[in-house]
């Protein structure tokens, strides 16, 4: 074996506490250790957890399973239907390694930077947003759910209402919850949020915030339609209420999508939306780099509560941003994936249709890294969804995505984290194996030739 092997095997059995190495001698085997004390008794904080009186109008307690079901790695040979973020094949690893190294050797680049960002990262960020958005209302934050975690605890107290689009990302559900808030859910279809429903919503609830994600929605894919654009913001402005905008994969956008609508906040000079955006779904998991922007007082509530939380972002990680984004591989890299995804999105809805036609798929989004299918009816998810990782293909269930009950079975497929489109046919294949497996449940198709 190669030296590297060798000196990665004593630093495991190193911090194991198994051996001990000393430069110039050599590694030896250490001390034997004194077995662990028994564990304590710690039953007693369920009730300190949750003995909050009378008073406590939301349950304290956390449910992250949601968001897990995206962030844990499936076990070895299990293809990844489930992953919410780019196969590393599709990474820029080249440019953000290279910018890091790039970033490392600026003068100062391992100071303190501003709380509020680096001026010229706050510029690229509202140059990209657009509208009335500038340099002065933009934060640059740690990734998009750190932002919205952020938009939220600033513009709501404990226990109260906060309007979320039907189906929506699970993990701004959680930040809903952990925040004491309480998510009311509005429905959406094929053109994003239905404005008459929203405008209910609010008159029902008094809430004050609405959370939308208008372009290429999480799960649906759905693209909020131009004539409804003018009349959420107008909704939301007359019930006094903000509009945070996640806009998510704008960066991720399909060859073939055709030029894509601006951000809400773009056509916004009121101050009615917190927009978020975020350049981790377009490079990797860790490049956790984003922007919250607003317009008007609550920018200093937002900024707050920033700086209480995070303090800010890492220098080096921003200046590694602005040496990625200023660079001529980063629009090579945004093309190359844009042309990747539209490849993979075509893969699996063809293998879809072949293997799968009993699975719904009322719309292919032109952006995003997903595909939304509803399941026949009587399908039960949580056995659908064994059956698959039994089958070798881990997938999203959709009840998740649900704030109150779901009107029918879900699933939400991934293209974006696999290899490839011989991943995707094969992870497809392993998919109507596990649907066969279940009899009775609306899969009476006939296996295809």
């Amino acid at each position: 074996m190669s030296p590297v092997t060798v000196s990665r095997a004593l630093a495991v059995l190193a911090a194991e506490g198994l051996v001990v190495t000393r430069p110039g001698s050599g590694a030896f085997r250490a001390r034997h250790r004194a077995p662990a004390a028994p564990a304590g008794d710690t039953s007693w904080q369920e009730v300190a957890l949750s003995a909050d009186g009378a008073a406590d109008l939301v349950p304290r307690s956390v449910d992250a399973s949601g968001v897990l079901v995206s962030l844990a790695a499936p076990p070895h040979g299990v293809i990844e239907f489930n992953g919410g973020y780019l196969h590393p094949s599709l990474q820029p690893e080249r440019a953000m390694a290279a910018a890091l190294s790039r970033a490392g050797r600026r003068p100062g680049a391992w100071g303190r930077p501003p709380v509020e960002g680096l001026a010229e990262l706050r510029e690229w960020f509202a140059r990209s947003i657009g509208g009335p958005v500038t340099a002065a209302g933009v934060l640059v934050t740690a990734g998009g759910q750190s932002a919205l975690t952020t938009a939220l605890r600033a513009l709501a107290p404990p226990g109260a209402p906060v309007l979320v689009e039907s189906p929506t990302y699970p993990g701004m559900l959680a930040i809903a919850r952990a925040a004491g808030l309480r998510p009311v859910p509005v429905p959406v279809d094929a053109d994003g949020v239905r404005p008459a429903l929203l405008a209910d919503a609010f008159r029902a609830t008094g809430a004050r915030v609405f959370v939308c994600q208008p372009l290429f929605q999480n799960p649906t894919g759905a693209v909020l339609a131009p004539e409804r654009r003018g009349e959420v913001l107008r909704i939301a402005r007359e019930a006094g209420a903000f509009v945070v905008e996640d806009d998510f994969v704008r960066r991720l956008v399909h060859e073939d999508a055709g030029p894509l609508p601006r951000p809400l906040a773009a056509d916004d000079p009121d101050g009615v939306v917190v927009h978020v955006c975020s350049l981790t779904k377009a490079t990797s998991p860790s490049f956790r780099v984003s922007a919250l922007a607003a317009h008007g007082p609550v920018l200093e509530r937002l900024r707050a509560i920033q700086v209480v939380d995070t303090f800010f972002v890492p220098r080096p990680l921003q200046e590694a941003t602005l040496e990625l984004v200023g660079s001529p591989a980063w629009p090579r890299h945004l093309r190359a994936v844009s042309a990747d995804l539209r490849a993979r999105r075509d893969a699996m809805t063809t293998a879809l249709r072949l293997r799968l036609p009993e699975l719904a798929l009322p719309h292919v989004p032109s952006g995003g890294y997903h595909l939304w299918l509803r399941l026949p009816e009587g399908t039960a998810e949580p056995a659908l969804t064994a059956a698959a990782l039994r089958a070798g293909v881990a997938v999203t269930p959709g009840r998740p995505y649900f704030a109150a009950e779901a009107p029918a079975g879900h699933l939400r497929l991934s293209f974006a984290a696999v290899a490839g489109a011989g991943e995707i046919a094969e992870g497809v294949r392993r998919l109507r194996t596990a649907c066969d497996d279940l009899p009775g449940q609306g899969f009476d198709a006939a296996r295809p030739a």
